[in-house]
């Protein structure tokens, strides 16, 4: 795995997944993203995920998705360090043309969001990930993993069958069938990313998960980098600390299924004046009552 020794060592890091603001006509506003990426740069945060879920992939157009690629690279072309891992999926010649598309602009990876599909079967779902990663081998390549009933050995098998694999976002939310799932894919032979924040990262860090996703990177990165900072060093009660700070937003976004997720990251980011609120549906901006509290968390903060 030494070709992808670089795009490895990005993953085993805080994984920011940043919103995409909208416009008041609806359009994405490419100023506020890309002053949000500065944010995030100017933060210490080196890892962004561009369509990802917290970037509301699932209510872009195609022609939007490949815009946020392309501001994200443009972004981090002159930041030493920057890696970005664009999130691709839908059908399969949609994903291929994504990460196409996404290596041709220089993209040091892509994040194959989990199939959505009524039926997946476990060999079905090694066919998508290596129909994808086949296409664009000298790419890394992260699928994003939700499938408690998938075997690690399905994992495995798509491993040994593709190089470019190199990594997994896991977020199944169990940490002892992460620990066993890990195993029995290969603990060393792919990046571990807990793929459910902040939350899990303690956990899942504990059993081998290197890096972690974030959407609360959006609005205090600090917070974040300081919880990776501590569990690389073993200090697992100072991660315990960022961890009870971040406790009751990321309870927000859990909360019903988690219908606030994004919606609460992007009401405290408008509350912070660093964008709009606004999201796209199924996601739906939050009832006035419950901004007074997101704010008031944000601010706390000191941001």
């Amino acid at each position: 795995m030494t070709e992808f020794e670089t795009q490895r060592t990005a993953l085993a890091d805080v994984v920011a997944i940043p919103v995409t603001p909208f416009a008041a006509d609806g359009s994405i506003d490419e100023a506020a993203y890309t002053a949000l990426l500065r944010r995030l740069l100017d933060a210490g945060v080196r890892t962004l995920t561009p369509n990802g879920n917290t970037g509301e992939f699932y209510t872009l157009t195609p022609g939007e998705r490949r815009l946020v690629t392309e501001l994200t690279l443009r972004e981090t072309r002159e930041r030493p360090g920057a890696a970005v891992l664009v999130g691709v999926g839908h059908d399969v010649p949609t994903a291929v043309d994504a990460a196409r598309h996404a290596r041709d602009l220089g993209a040091h990876m892509v994040m194959v969001h989990q199939p959505v599909h009524p039926y997946v079967s476990d060999g079905g779902w090694v066919d998508y990930h290596r129909a994808i990663a086949e296409a664009v081998p000298e790419t890394g390549v992260v699928p994003y993993l939700k499938n408690a009933a998938l075997p690690g050995a399905r994992l495995a098998e798509l491993g040994a069958a593709c190089p470019n694999v190199i990594g997994v976002k896991y977020a199944v939310p169990d940490a002892a069938r992460f620990a066993a799932f890990a195993r029995d894919a290969g603990l060393d032979r792919f990046v571990w990313v807990a793929g459910l924040a902040e939350p899990y990262a303690p956990s899942y860090y504990s059993a081998g998960a290197t890096g972690f996703t974030s959407g609360l990177v959006n609005v205090a990165p600090g917070l974040s980098l300081s919880m990776i900072e501590a569990l690389r060093s073993g200090d697992y009660p100072k991660a315990m600390k960022v961890w009870e700070q971040i406790r009751r937003f990321e309870e927000l976004r859990g909360a019903d299924a988690s219908a606030n997720n994004v919606t609460v990251v992007k009401e405290a980011l408008a509350s912070l004046g660093l964008c709009r609120r606004d999201v796209r549906p199924p996601s739906r901006e939050l009832p006035e009552p419950d901004r007074a509290e997101v704010a008031a968390i944000a601010a706390g903060w000191s941001i």
